[in-house]
């Protein structure tokens, strides 16, 4: 019998759904997300593409960030919080990060757990691991008490360097076990120094035990339906991950949907031959950007979950410390949803505020009365109102009378979509600039529903002469979740011989997960630095690793330090490898040629609009153009030009 996958891509505003069957995609499509219920969009999906019978469900979600932001009505878990005597309040002292130094009213985010559910032991290791005092057991059984007194959902544990020796610990989980369902202890979630970081990422995994395995049980019921499908889960690395790690450690999905996306544009980058890329990403919600060098996913140690950004810059100690991998990505309020507003001067402003996908924007004609960014495409023309590939029709004329309140409603429009490109331009720069990476050496890849609207656009911003859009760019992270392999991570802090604590490393992966295939990390700084730079590691040997530090800390800080460099945490990621679809390209004959009215740059234009899904390979196509698909259009601009490559992307390149 012909396996049938199933990818969907749980988004704030679209849930995307592609099915492969054998090695054949046969079903993409576009719903918008339940939020208050995802698995129920899922589903809805599911029954609309006709399929009866699912042998593997892979997908990406939200869920853990919107519980930690407490929205849609999800509430986080009440959770006790069990620690070494003496450090009881670490986890809201914290680092004392001022977030916003001149604001009055400013409110740190609410500690997950409350002061009279920090419970102490009176236990001791010392840094150099070694047990100074074992948990007494008459101790250990008043402190339960008080617990399940409590009557917390789940329960963390974090011991003072239980990184180095987690015997403490791995004695007090095993009594929390006999009475909780969810524990979380620090040496299986992150085991690495810094007290406050390592307790706040163990509160967090522990929040999020009862979220993910509530919800992974409800998919499962739902899916029951079609089979018993075995689901997998886009973690925060860019892997997938089975349900089982996924319960046991929630906080390896935090940030599962945004990862999918650079996956699946790495991997068609280097079926293109192209070793340096910006990944970007505009839905409905928000736009993501992340770069690739030598086709090596950027990969970061550190993440604060549920806190608050500036242009695409995280703000320090405005949410949760997670210490576990992500792939490096800058994070925008700006996609197609973003609401069009004036403030009390009558400035011109856009987002950070959503309008989803309900009420969605005006023009989707279901209650919103704020315009949007998608409805400023419309309006200048760049959309069609007949969207490519669906019955559902948009509505020009309520997207005219929203942007008529504000002003000109083409005047408008128009300066909208500047402010929104600029918006979106920073979120590279980030991961470009201030990586110490020239952009204009890179390959923008645009995709979301969208991104190919504003790709080229955003490349001239940033004087990058060259775009790929993907096919299928609607549902490409969809596809990326397709084309992701399972993959596993464990880490050791201060090691002392490197090659074997790797070789270690590489060991259990195998044996626990069944891991082919390794990558390996490390995470380096010069002495008495308090961050590190997370270094690929492609030689084992400690002079190599350091060499490779000091080459990293240059691009990126333009200096270097005449100081030892600390080896301070290696990771190692367990790879194994799924079997994934081919990119295919249809045969096509004909090529299909529209006019359409575009408003463009102060003036109205009649430019000439291709169906994408009737370009043959080798099509060239000058700008002024547009490109419409399902789920989609890609904007062509004057002084640009686009070729179908042989993998069905369209090629753009500036004249």
């Amino acid at each position: 019998m012909v396996k049938t996958t199933v990818s969907a891509d749980i988004g704030g505003t679209f849930t995307d759904l592609v099915i492969l069957q054998g090695n054949r995609i046969i079903t993409k499509l576009k719903v918008p997300t339940t939020p208050h219920n995802p698995e129920m969009g899922v589903m809805e999906a599911i029954m609309q593409s006709g399929v009866k019978n699912i042998d593997e469900f892979v997908h990406a979600t939200t869920i853990a960030t919107n519980t930690l932001l407490g929205q849609y009505g999800l509430n986080i878990p009440k959770v006790a919080l069990v620690t070494t005597k003496g450090f009881r309040d670490v986890i809201e002292i914290g680092r004392q990060n001022r977030p916003s130094l001149y604001d009055l009213e400013f409110r740190r985010p609410r500690s997950i757990v409350s002061r009279n559910m920090r419970f102490e032991l009176d236990e001791r290791t010392d840094y150099k691991g070694n047990v100074i005092r074992h948990p007494d057991s008459t101790e250990l059984s008043d402190v339960l008490k008080k617990v399940i007194r409590g009557r917390p959902e789940s329960v963390a544990v974090s011991f003072l360097h239980s990184y180095i020796n987690s015997e403490n610990e791995r004695y007090v989980l095993d009594g929390f076990k006999k009475f909780f369902r969810y524990v979380s202890a620090s040496y299986m979630v992150a085991p690495e120094p810094r007290e406050y970081e390592r307790t706040s990422t163990t509160v967090v995994n522990a929040a999020l035990m009862p979220v993910i395995s509530t919800y992974i049980s409800k998919l499962k019921q739902n899916l029951s339906t079609f089979g018993s499908p075995a689901i997998s889960i886009m973690s925060n690395s860019g892997g997938l991950i089975l349900e089982d790690e996924a319960m046991n450690r929630p906080v390896s999905v935090v940030e599962s949907g945004p990862a999918a996306g650079v996956i699946a544009a790495n991997i068609l980058a280097e079926k293109l031959g192209e070793r340096r890329i910006i990944s970007f990403d505009m839905g409905g919600t928000t736009a993501k950007a992340g770069t690739v060098v030598d086709n090596m996913v950027e990969i970061t140690s550190e993440y604060e979950v549920g806190g608050l950004s500036h242009h695409g810059r995280m703000v320090r100690g405005s949410g949760y410390p997670v210490r576990y991998p992500f792939v490096d990505l800058a994070e925008v309020s700006a996609g197609g949803g973003t609401i069009i507003w004036l403030d009390s001067t009558g400035g011109l402003n856009i987002g950070p505020i959503s309008a989803g996908s309900d009420p969605g924007p005006v023009s989707y004609a279901k209650g919103g009365s704020e315009p949007t960014i998608t409805d400023a495409n419309l309006v200048l023309g760049i959309l069609n109102e007949k969207m490519s590939g669906s019955s559902f029709v948009l509505r020009k004329d309520l997207a005219l009378e929203a942007l008529g309140r504000l002003g000109d409603p083409y005047e408008i429009a128009e300066k909208a979509l500047k402010l929104v490109d600029l918006e979106m331009s920073r979120a590279i720069r980030i991961v470009t600039v201030e990586r110490g990476i020239d952009p204009s050496d890179f390959t923008i890849f645009g995709f979301g529903g969208a991104g190919p609207q504003h790709a080229a656009r955003i490349a001239e911003e940033m004087k990058i002469r060259h775009v790929v859009i993907p096919p299928d760019p609607g549902v490409f992270s969809a596809l990326g979740l397709l084309h992701s392999d399972w993959k596993y991570e464990l880490r050791k802090s201060y090691p002392d011989e490197i090659a074997m604590e790797f070789k270690a490393l590489e060991d259990s992966l195998r044996s626990q997960f069944g891991a082919e295939e390794f990558e390996l990390y490390a995470d380096c700084r010069y002495e008495g630095q308090g961050s590190e730079i997370n270094v690929p590691v492609l030689a084992r040997e400690r002079e190599t690793i350091e060499s490779d530090f000091r080459k990293l800390h240059g691009e990126a800080y333009g200096f270097n330090l005449d100081r030892k460099v600390e080896i301070l945490t290696i990771r190692v990621f367990g790879i194994l490898r799924r079997n994934k679809p081919q990119f295919e390209v249809e045969v096509r004959d004909t090529v299909g040629k529209l006019v359409r009215t575009v408003f463009m740059g102060n003036r109205f234009l009649e430019i000439p609009v291709y169906s994408r899904n009737t370009l043959p390979v080798g099509t060239e196509i000058i700008g002024p153009s547009l490109v419409d698909e399902a789920g989609s259009t890609t904007l062509i601009p004057e002084g640009w030009k686009a070729r179908v490559g042989s993998m069905g992307e369209l090629d753009m390149r500036v004249i």
